[in-house]
């Protein structure tokens, strides 16, 4: 299949199709309830999903709480697969170091209720009072 690609500087396509065909978010309607989170900027400022995003934009997407800065180098009207997907965007340095710092932190940080499942037994409340100081 044919995917084009367009790279010059007045090249715009809706943030939600651009996030879709980018392989940020699964489904267009995914990515559209991201923006209207406001966890995509476009230069800062959040946007609508209807909101055109241009060729040479720094577009900021936060997903899961790890965030992505990146260049918009190209836009395309259809979702590819990966290898052209990526050649749509550039990820700056900084949040590349970022990103990776993030992964690092959460692959060796456990998180301390994560062996708890549901509300705690009244063995587990008085362990809980007794290290936060309570009664």
């Amino acid at each position: 299949m044919n995917y084009r690609i367009f790279t010059e500087a007045g090249a715009k396509l809706r943030i939600d199709k651009w996030l879709w065909a980018a392989r940020f978010f699964k489904t267009r309607s995914l990515a559209a309830d991201a923006v209207d989170k406001g966890h995509v900027r476009i230069g800062g400022a959040s946007v609508k999903p209807a909101k055109d995003v241009r060729v040479g934009d720094l577009v900021e997407i936060e997903i899961e709480r790890i965030v992505w800065q990146v260049e918009v180098l190209g836009v395309c009207e259809v979702r590819g697969p990966a290898s052209v997907a990526q050649t749509l965007y550039a990820e700056t340095a900084q949040s590349k170091v970022k990103r990776q710092l993030e992964q690092e932190r959460r692959r060796t940080y456990r998180e301390p209720a994560a062996d708890m499942h549901g509300r705690p037994t009244k063995r587990d409340r008085r362990i809980i009072d007794k290290f936060s100081g309570g009664d």
